[in-house]
């Protein structure tokens, strides 16, 4: 004959473990929710959710060209102060005329260097883009008509996928005169 009461406790021992594991597993869930919400009211509070792209570019350089009428290359350095990332995705010129392409430094099998075209970059939030001759530059076109001097100006448009347009005085230096970092 069975015990009533010893069947009486191994059940509510039972219903208690239940208990237990179901409080457990629903912990978790609500522990990653916890945790997830209290980073996006930092990020909100912080004033940096949904916040746009607030570009601004400085140090604009054009390399001076070594003939005349030559490709030469720009570099410019971009800071996105935003809550969003943009994307570069035209460079123009009045002075230009002959244009002005993104490109990308690439190595071959041969380790020789070439420079690849592209059709944007990307600059991430709160991010920076520093253009430089191992990494992103501007391919330019040097006008056939004119010499450009060391200290000349060139302007420049830049056009961003969601920022608009922003327009820049670059400088022309000698090559050599500048560093990259």
């Amino acid at each position: 004959m069975r015990n009533p009461m010893r069947q009486w406790t191994i059940r509510a021992l039972a219903d208690r473990r239940r208990l237990r594991d179901g409080a457990l597993a629903a912990l978790v869930p609500v522990a990653a929710c916890s945790v997830a919400l209290a980073g996006l009211t930092a990020w909100a509070g912080a004033g940096r959710a949904g916040t746009p792209a607030r570009i601004r570019v400085t140090e604009g350089r054009v390399l001076l060209p070594s003939v005349r009428g030559a490709e030469t290359a720009a570099f410019l350095d971009i800071a996105n102060h935003g809550g969003s990332a943009d994307s570069l995705i035209r460079v123009t010129s009045r002075d230009v005329p002959g244009g002005i392409t993104l490109a990308r430094h690439r190595m071959n099998a041969g380790n020789a260097g070439y420079r690849a075209t592209i059709d944007s970059v990307g600059i991430p939030a709160g991010g920076r883009l520093a253009m430089s001759p191992e990494g992103v530059d501007l391919t330019v076109s040097a006008p056939a008509g004119k010499t450009w001097t060391s200290g000349d100006l060139v302007p420049l448009t830049l056009e961003f996928r969601r920022s608009g347009r922003v327009d820049i005085l670059a400088v022309v230096v000698r090559p050599g005169s500048v560093s990259f970092q």
